[in-house]
Order: structure tokens, then C-alpha cells, then sequence
């Protein structure tokens, strides 16, 4: 069961402290080495938003589903919540925003990561495609994880939009440690997760909880 609450994000058994961030133990090592590697390449590679708790997720979702912060759609649109139908409202928060007790950022193994030195000291990081794409600040950090992830054992699950959550360019997710808890990650761990807890939508969300699993959660790129 331990395993099963640290997939979900109720427990940080599995976490070690670094640098001020929350990381998988068995991932730190491979962590590490990349970005001395980045460095060598004259690339700061840092990591922008790691783990991220059960409760945390939550206040993420509650907020969005209950309209306190803003929806987006795939051209960064604003969405009107209000609008949809109950089915998809939760298609639009799980475009760019997981279920609390589906994240991968549960893991501790998953990393949002950026190059401040491309960027200005007051730089307002926004983590969206723009930023990664080939006239963007992070470009050449975009180009160098496609050349290099795989040989420290990392890649991006969600390198390109295949149906479920957007193309994330920027989430680098260590391999070995992320399978490890990615099978403990089910359908039944995340409904008594949810069961457990206060999340907005809760009602609407467990009925199609397996199509939903499917869809965001095992809907991922192949390592590259």
C-alpha cells in the first residue's frame, strides 16, 4: 500500500530533499548528472516544478474547476467552464492540468525544467509551447533534451499531443523511477484517493474515471 500512497501523492516516502526540491531518491543520481552534462554544453538546466503532493494537485484542480484560475485551451485561449457540458470540463482542466492522485509530478522522477541563463533576472516563466519552440528563449535547451535525455535514462512523455494531455516540451520524466510507481498509479488507487478526499467535481470525475485513466493518464510519447 505504501507505493500505492506514493503514486497518488500521499506519501513522500519514496522523496529525498535537494536543492531546495522534492526529488525521487533513485532518480537524484541520473538528475544530477544531466545537468552537469547541460552544463558542459553551456546550458543551466534547473528544474522549474518537480514533485508535486496529492493535496497540492488538488488546490490546482479545485481552483480551475471552480473558475479561481484560468482554463486554457491548446491555442491559449481562455475556455468559459460554464459553458460545457459536465464530461467536458474535465476534458479541458486535463488538457494541461492532472487529476489530483493521476500526476505524474507524484512520482518525484518528473520534472518541468528551463534555462534561466537564456532569460532575463525578472523573467515570468510560463511553461507553454511558445517558450520551447524554435524562435523561443528556450530553444536550444528544447533541441539539446532531444539529443540527450535518453543517454542519463530520461525522456518526454508528453513530447507531443497524441489525445490526451497537451505537448509539454518542457517535463522531462526519469524512466526507471516513474515505471516503478506508474504501476501503482491505477484507476482503484486514484479513486480512493479521491473517495478520501474534498475535490471539486468529484461526482462527475468517478463515473468515467477509466476513460479518463486511459486517456491522460497511459496516452504517453515512446522514450526518444
Amino acid at each position: 500500500m505504501t507505493l500505492a500512497l506514493c503514486a497518488t501523492g500521499r506519501s513522500e516516502s519514496h522523496l529525498c530533499d535537494w536543492q531546495g526540491h522534492r526529488l525521487n531518491r533513485e532518480a537524484l543520481a541520473d538528475f544530477q548528472r544531466l545537468q552537469r552534462l547541460a552544463q558542459g554544453d553551456g546550458i543551466d538546466l534547473r528544474i522549474a516544478s518537480g514533485y508535486r503532493s496529492f493535496s497540492r494537485q488538488a488546490m490546482i484542480w479545485n481552483n480551475k474547476y471552480l473558475g479561481v484560475r484560468p482554463v486554457y485551451d491548446a491555442t491559449q485561449q481562455l475556455v468559459d467552464l460554464t459553458a460545457l457540458p459536465a464530461i467536458e470540463r474535465l476534458h479541458a482542466i486535463m488538457l494541461y492540468s492532472a487529476l489530483p492522485g493521476a500526476s505524474r509530478h507524484h512520482f518525484g522522477s518528473d520534472f518541468d525544467v528551463w534555462d534561466p541563463s537564456t532569460v532575463a533576472e525578472d523573467y515570468q516563466l510560463q511553461l507553454n509551447p511558445d517558450e520551447y519552440a524554435s524562435n523561443g528563449p528556450f530553444a536550444t535547451l528544447n533541441a539539446w533534451l532531444s539529443e540527450h535525455l535518453h543517454e542519463l535514462g530520461f525522456y518526454r512523455p508528453y513530447l507531443k499531443y497524441l489525445g490526451g494531455v497537451a505537448a509539454e516540451p518542457w517535463h522531462i520524466s526519469h524512466i526507471s523511477s516513474a515505471e516503478t510507481l506508474q504501476g501503482w498509479q491505477t484507476p482503484a488507487t486514484i479513486a480512493d484517493a479521491l473517495n478520501k478526499s474534498e475535490v471539486a467535481g468529484k461526482d462527475e470525475i468517478l463515473p468515467h474515471l477509466d476513460e479518463l485513466y486511459e486517456r491522460y493518464v497511459l496516452t504517453l510519447c515512446a522514450p526518444e
